[in-house]
């Protein structure tokens, strides 16, 4: 099954360091977010990645470009008047990772519709490029088919700035609103599954699709009709959207201890 991650996007909340490159390329211990994200759908078996970029995406393709020779121990040898290089040893992850030029300033259903050609007739997974978890994508999978729908999505609790799912006893979203100061429920951590329907949900009404918001406005449509569903998660969840929140995971990693790190 592909990952599909939204990696398009402005990243204003951290302009701090987002006026550089693309918010999952900013670093936590050394590394872009966008990899610790990869490595923990690695760890539970998901190489096949598609990257929706868009803002400064030429930094996205050139970090993958680059990324065999950057993790591999390398001598390059000139002295016969030409360049031959000898690969010793290599710490690269076993991923194949599409890098899509999904627009500028395009929303992210619209993202998600550019890259209908890389996914097919398949389901996929779908995620945020700025949120670690603990999450488990396999357990997601078999809730998903147990609890049928067009979406699934992982619900976390956080303090509240996310749009906020109303849930009832069969797992069923009724409803997908803005969060309220009082709200502590479970919010849209991302870490989806996705069914190929859910691009005929894309864009109707004449739209291309091009300036939908995927939670405000497609997830709303699928509540309306029972085909949104929620596996909870009471487990680690984090969103670096501002310089905050990236202060707060580095010093996760930093002592060692960084939940999301599931793999070796």
């Amino acid at each position: 099954m592909k990952v599909v991650i939204l990696a398009g996007g402005l990243g204003s909340r951290i302009s701090e360091e987002s006026y550089l490159r693309p918010k999952p390329m900013i670093e936590i211990g050394g590394k872009p977010i966008l990899w610790h994200i990869m490595m923990g759908y690695s760890h539970f078996g998901f190489n096949d990645f598609i990257v929706c970029a868009g803002y400064k995406q030429q930094a996205i393709k050139t970090y993958f470009n680059d990324y065999f020779l950057n993790t591999s121990d390398v001598t390059f040898d000139y002295r016969d008047g030409s360049k031959d290089i000898e690969i010793h040893n290599t710490a690269a992850m076993p991923w194949r990772v599409t890098v899509a030029d999904t627009g500028l300033e395009t929303q992210t259903a619209g993202r998600i519709k550019r890259i209908q050609k890389y996914v097919g007739d398949e389901p996929f997974l779908l995620t945020y490029g700025d949120g670690v978890s603990t999450v488990n994508p396999n357990d997601v999978i078999a809730h998903h088919n147990k609890v049928g729908g067009v979406v699934t999505v992982t619900g976390a609790i956080l303090d509240q700035r996310f749009g906020v799912l109303d849930i009832d006893g069969d797992s069923r979203v009724n409803s997908f609103r803005e969060k309220h100061d009082e709200d502590q429920s479970f919010i849209n951590g991302g870490f989806m599954v996705v069914e190929p329907e859910v691009f005929g949900y894309i864009g109707e009404d004449g739209q291309d699709g091009l300036t939908e918001d995927f939670s405000g406005v497609t997830l709303e449509k699928l509540s309306q009709e029972g085909k949104l569903t929620v596996f909870p998660h009471e487990g680690f969840w984090r969103c670096m959207d501002t310089q905050r929140d990236k202060q707060q995971l580095e010093k996760l990693w930093a002592s060692g201890k960084a939940p999301w790190k599931v793999w070796e």
